[in-house]
């Protein structure tokens, strides 16, 4: 991502650890609580916490990036240009990774298909002139980023996804991609417009990047707006820690 008065690098150095933690919301999978004060403490809030399974921030490696970056994304929060499908907000907290305080100003960048699986920017799709569903919030002082975007349609050998970047002080501190339950996904697959696929979905079971690259880590935990109902929409929270000193590579 990169505007014109706040360049942001493209690409850097690759860390060891991946630059992503992913705490989802409650019930999304079982995500390792901070046990007590004391025993944390003693262990530090660096490496040290990490490896002894004390501090939550860490708990998802570095994804691929994806064929469809583009960059120059706009500063924006809701990033559907009038695509039509079920409305999904997203919020992404993003914190250190050493401490788990929310970091300030770290520029979060999300971009995926329309319901159609069809992706802005590119050639390869006729919509290079395009930039729908694809956007850049900056985190307020409790680290937090918010997106009106909706919910992503698919295309054949990929999963439903996001796919996102974490800029931190310039360069890119992580790289990775969210997941969807299948279970959700077969329902919004039965509503207009997502019902006019007619290509086979790939289940997550199958999808590279969710089976090599540890995609059941990040899994969103949806809500529905209005319960019972998925036509209403959903609201999505994820806690990304990154390590605001590393630098990220992944490659599609």
């Amino acid at each position: 991502m990169r505007t014109t008065d706040d360049p942001l690098s493209r690409r850097g150095a690759l860390t060891k650890l991946g630059g992503l933690a992913v705490a989802l919301g409650a019930g999304a999978w079982g995500t390792r609580e901070l046990l007590d004060v004391p025993e944390a403490e003693a262990a530090g809030s660096g490496p040290a916490a990490v490896a002894a399974g004390l501090v939550t921030c860490v708990l998802a490696p570095e994804q691929t990036e994806g064929p469809y970056y583009v960059d120059g994304a706009q500063v924006r929060r809701n990033v559907t240009e009038g695509k039509p499908g079920v409305a999904l907000t997203l919020r992404l907290t993003v914190v250190n990774v050493s401490s788990c305080n929310s970091i300030k100003n770290a520029a979060v960048e999300i971009w995926h298909c329309d319901a159609g699986g069809v992706y802005s920017g590119t050639s390869v799709q006729g919509t290079e002139n395009e930039r729908f569903l694809r956007g850049v919030q900056r985190t307020d002082t409790k680290g937090l980023a918010i997106f009106r975007t909706i919910y992503p349609g698919w295309y054949q050998g990929r999963a439903t996804h996001i796919h996102l970047k974490a800029h931190v002080d310039g360069h890119v501190s992580h790289t990775g991609q969210l997941f969807f339950r299948d279970a959700t996904t077969d329902k919004v697959a039965k509503l207009s417009p997502y019902s006019s696929r007619t290509i086979t979905r790939t289940r997550n079971k199958v999808d590279r990047v969710y089976t090599q690259e540890h995609g059941s880590s990040s899994v969103l935990a949806l809500t529905a707006r209005k319960k019972g109902s998925i036509r209403s929409g959903f609201v999505a929270s994820v806690t990304l820690g990154v390590d605001p000193d590393a630098t990220s590579a992944a490659a599609g």
